[in-house]
């Protein structure tokens, strides 16, 4: 019997979906904009994707480089690298697929977010698939009260960056990219709604 929690981590639902319809296969180059500790990254490191990501937090990074260690002992450390998503040191066009999980909504403002998108996706190749899951305005516009710079306070006391469907329509139309899947939304009632946001890249 597997043991899910070893082989899977505590990877995102969401981003399982896709792999589980072969939108992230095998030979795919994998980056992932605020990586963190690594979270979703365990199956791909056990499987031998050719992975690499940033964050912020330089714990983060070296939880993930031991974790590739221990895993995965032929990716170089310095694929994962304590550096800002939107001053990464990444090449353009590295990667099939960018996840960018439950980040950018941590944006200080409407510029920090767009600066953030971009340090994205400007690694992504042409025909490649973009993931993100994003704090959203989508089914609790009432509940939200709005901070300026596109921040808000949500329900939950958090404060987020928060998007809806026009502005990530906007935004797709503005880099070349299509959407993959249906914009999917999830509500956690009285705290916050989370949007799934799946692209494709246009060749």
């Amino acid at each position: 019997m597997i043991d899910i929690a070893a082989e899977f981590g505590g990877i995102d639902i969401y981003l399982f979906d896709q792999l589980q319809r072969g939108r992230i296969r095998p030979g795919h180059r994998i980056f992932d904009a605020g990586c963190g500790g690594g979270r979703n990254l365990v199956h791909l490191l056990r499987r031998g994707y050719d992975l690499s990501g940033v964050d912020t937090s330089a714990e983060a990074i070296a939880a993930v480089r031991t974790l590739a260690a221990q895993v995965a002992p032929d990716l170089p450390p310095e694929r994962f690298r304590a550096e800002l998503i939107e001053e990464n040191s990444f090449p353009d066009a590295w990667a099939d697929v960018v996840i960018a999980n439950a980040v950018l909504h941590f944006a200080r403002d409407d510029a920090h977010f767009r600066a953030m998108l971009e340090g994205a996706w400007r690694l992504l190749r042409p025909g490649g698939i973009f993931f993100a899951r994003l704090a959203s305005r989508s089914g609790i516009e009432s509940e939200v009260r709005p901070l300026g710079q596109g921040r808000y306070l949500l329900p939950d006391g958090s404060e987020r960056f928060l998007v809806d469907e026009p502005m990530l329509a906007s935004l797709a139309a503005a880099h070349g990219g299509v959407l993959a899947d249906p914009l999917k939304t999830t509500l956690v009632h009285g705290a916050r709604s989370m949007t799934t946001w799946v692209l494709r890249r246009a060749t």
